[in-house]
């Protein structure tokens, strides 16, 4: 696949896309894999993913790499068989869960983008948004509305704010477009706003001996590698 073309400068070098392990019913999701991809290799972004080949995750993926992209996967050795996961491409990273896996996606990357996706997808995107929202992080977070995909999730969150359970200005953690190149643009010229519910908070991966690569919430430290 031919995606060579003008290098758009960015002041991202890595974005983690969280995704179905399904391609759904539509052609449309299919074509709005491989165009996050087409918009990668021109900005040059490097891609984080959580290292399977199927579904959107494969078609993205691939898509990044056999066009010459820097690829990494993290996952969880438990899902490391190639009946669950399928061949993986670039480099694939082994850990121990999966908190370590969303910890480990998020340290190596500068925003995030969804596609379209299920449980997993979702849960994914609500953390990183969640972090985003106690001062964990400034980095961006974007919704690939494909096709309207995300409409009700957003009306959701809009009902949210209405009803007092988020701030209005929490509710623009969240970026949205209905397309990569249109999104991308948007998370590039993100300014995140602080409205101070926990100044400097972090989230830290514990090494400990007595449990060993365990993810938590160290308020007491307040040291961080995934705001860096």
């Amino acid at each position: 696949m031919d995606m060579e073309g003008e290098v758009v400068k960015s002041r991202f070098k890595r974005v983690c896309v969280f995704c179905g392990s399904s391609t759904g019913k539509r052609k449309c999701y299919r074509d709005a894999a491989v165009e996050l991809a087409q918009e990668l290799v021109a900005r040059r972004l490097d891609l984080v993913y959580g290292g399977g080949s199927i579904g959107l995750m494969g078609l993205v993926s691939q898509a990044v790499y056999h066009a010459g992209g820097n690829v990494l996967g993290i996952i969880p050795r438990t899902l490391m068989s190639k009946e669950i996961t399928g061949e993986t491409v670039g480099e694939v990273r082994p850990v121990a869960d999966m908190h370590q896996r969303k910890a480990e996606m998020a340290r190596h990357s500068d925003c995030f983008i969804a596609l379209p996706g299920g449980y997993g997808t979702l849960e994914e995107l609500l953390e990183v948004i969640t972090w985003a929202q106690l001062g964990i992080h400034d980095k961006p977070v974007g919704l690939l509305n494909v096709d309207g995909y995300y409409n009700y999730l957003l009306t959701f969150i809009d009902k949210a704010v209405d009803d007092g359970f988020i701030k209005p200005s929490q509710r623009h953690i969240i970026v949205s477009a209905p397309n990569a190149k249109e999104l991308v643009q948007k998370l590039e010229e993100y300014v995140p706003v602080h409205d101070g519910v926990i100044a400097k908070a972090s989230w830290e991966v514990e090494q400990q001996q007595q449990a060993p690569q365990q993810v938590g919430f160290n308020a007491t430290t307040l040291q961080t590698e995934i705001a860096l």
